[in-house]
């Protein structure tokens, strides 16, 4: 379970296309709303933070998450889950230390993208689904390719996180209908984090490595 949810994570790719959503608010409340995520991820240059990941069925792994942008994230998993979820800035990668096993995927083909590059243009991709004096819900889904799957961000909004949001979590929907939950806790902002964090020890015996 663990294996499967977390390759659910990383490897549904994220299509940069428009398309129509549901429920979609109305254009200028799009515009301003999704200007607003943009602004928010510019100002987070670096972020810690907890998190839980779920599964349709109700399963659950923690971890901590390292964010470094433009491109950098570490999912850290809790100590009985011997596995890695990282991206370089150029690739997610994905560590099974259980099996050996290693598996990349280029950043844009990952649900991770809108994330990690905060310089794309939102409005080309992303629809706001969910709009409150409270939170902020968009997604992201290309109907003209229906196996990318979909991408959920939730944000609550706070005065005091950076652009006025606070991510608190995410939810990728594949082709196969396989649900995969993150949610974050004690969300910190702006600390220094080196570039060796998103290194990974390689599980692979020499002579198997490419």
């Amino acid at each position: 379970m663990h294996r499967l949810t977390a390759l659910a994570l990383a490897a549904a790719p994220l299509a940069l296309t428009a398309g129509a959503l549901v429920s979609p608010a109305p254009v200028a409340a799009q515009q301003d709303s999704l200007a607003q995520v943009q602004r928010h991820l510019r100002a987070v240059n670096t972020m810690r933070a907890n998190f839980t990941e779920t599964n349709r069925a109700g399963q659950t792994v923690q971890g901590e998450v390292f964010l470094k942008r433009p491109g950098r994230i570490r999912f850290e998993y809790e100590d009985d889950v011997n596995m890695l979820v990282v991206s370089d800035g150029r690739a997610l990668t994905f560590v099974d230390y259980d099996v050996r096993q290693v598996q990349r995927w280029p950043i844009g083909d990952s649900p991770l993208a809108v994330l990690l590059n905060p310089d794309r243009d939102l409005a080309s991709f992303a629809r706001v689904v969910s709009d409150s004096s409270s939170e902020l819900r968009i997604r992201a889904r290309d109907p003209e390719h229906p196996e990318y799957g979909t991408i959920t961000i939730d944000f609550r909004r706070s005065s005091s996180a950076p652009g006025g949001l606070l991510l608190t979590g995410w939810t990728v929907l594949d082709s196969q209908n396989n649900l995969t939950r993150i949610s974050l806790s004690n969300q910190r902002f702006g600390m220094a984090i080196a570039n060796s964090t998103f290194g990974y020890r390689d599980p692979r015996p020499r002579r198997r490595r490419r």
